[in-house]
C-alpha cells in the first residue's frame, strides 16, 4: 500500500528518493498484494517510548505497528519475518552504533523506509543519519502530529529533515555559511564519529575494532586523527572527553 502523498506543513523535503522500481540481488520483503495498512517496525529500548510510539501509531486509520524490538539486534532478528514498510528507530541504544544499525538494514533491506527518532543533535546526526541509508531525522520532541506527518512524507518516498537542518545541509551549495551547531564533534567523518562514541563508551581498542569489523590498527589511524581535529594531544584526554561527551547525551536522550 503507498501511502497518500502530501508535504505536511512546515517541513521540507530535502530530497525526493523513492524505492520504487528498484532491483536488488540483496533481501527484499515479500509483501502481500493487498495491505490494510502500512506496517512499522518500533526499534527503542525504552519500553514505555515504544508502548507511546505504538499507541499514536496504531491509531492511524493507515499505519500499524507490526512489531517491536529493544536492540538492533532483536530488530536485525525479525525484520524479515515482520515486513515492515517503515522502521523507526532510535539512535542509542545497547549492542552496537545507531548509525551503523541503518548502515546495515538499509544494505539488506534498500526498499525499506528507515526514519530515526531521537534526542540527540541533529545538527551532529542528521546529515550522518541521511547518509547511512535512513530517509528521515526527527527529534523527540517534536511532537505527536509532527511525527506522523513526517511518516507519511517518509513512506510516500520523500526525505525529511527540520527545515533549519534542511537551511544547514544547502548553505554550502549556495556559498553561504553553515549555521547552527558549532561543535568540534561535527569536523569528525561518518567512521570516526562511530569510533569516537564507541571510545566514549568505555570500549577498548580492540572492542572497538571488534565492534566496527575494523583492525586495531586502523582504529589507532581513526583515533589520531580524531586527536587532530579535536585538537587534543594525548590518547587519555581524548577518551575522557569521549567518554563526558557520550554521558551528556545519554542523559539528553
Amino acid at each position: 500500500m503507498s501511502a497518500k502523498k502530501r508535504k505536511p506543513a512546515g517541513a521540507r523535503a530535502v530530497s525526493a528518493r523513492s524505492s520504487s522500481g528498484q532491483t536488488s540481488p540483496l533481501k527484499k520483503f515479500e509483501r502481500p498484494i493487498a495491505t490494510a495498512r502500512c506496517r512499522v517496525l518500533l526499534v527503542d529500548d525504552h519500553p514505555m517510548t515504544r508502548e507511546g510510539l505504538a499507541a499514536i501509531i496504531n491509531r492511524q486509520a493507515g499505519l500499524q505497528v507490526c512489531a517491536e524490538a529493544n536492540s538492533p539486534a532483536e530488530a536485525m532478528s525479525i525484520l524479515h519475518k515482520s515486513r515492515p514498510d517503515l522502521m523507526v528507530s532510535d539512535m542509542t541504544m545497547p549492542g552496537r552504533s545507531g548509525l551503523e544499525f541503518i548502515r546495515d538494514v538499509h544494505a539488506q533491506w534498500p526498499d525499506l523506509a528507515i526514519l530515526a527518532l531521537s534526542m540527540h543533535d541533529e545538527m551532529l546526526y542528521a546529515e550522518r543519519v541521511l547518509r547511512a541509508g535512513a530517509r528521515g531525522y526527527v527529534m523527540k520532541d517534536a511532537g505527536s502530529g509532527r511525527l506522523l506527518e513526517v511518516i507519511q512524507l517518509v513512506l510516500s518516498g520523500q526525505s525529511y529533515v527540520s527545515p533549519q537542518m534542511s537551511a544547514r545541509i544547502l548553505d554550502p551549495m549556495t556559498g553561504l555559511r553553515p549555521r547552527g551547531s558549532t561543535s568540534p564533534i561535527e569536523k569528525l567523518s561518518d567512521r570516526e564519529f562511530e569510533v569516537f562514541q564507541l571510545f566514549g563508551s568505555g570500549k577498548s581498542t580492540k572492542e572497538v575494532a571488534k565492534a566496527l569489523n575494523l583492525s586495531s590498527k586502523t582504529v589507532d589511524v581513526h583515533r589520531a586523527r580524531i586527536k587532530d581535529k579535536l585538537q587534543i594531544e594525548w590518547v587519555n584526554a581524548l577518551i575522557q572527553y569521549a567518554v563526558r561527551w557520550v554521558e551528556t547525551q545519554t542523559k539528553e536522550n
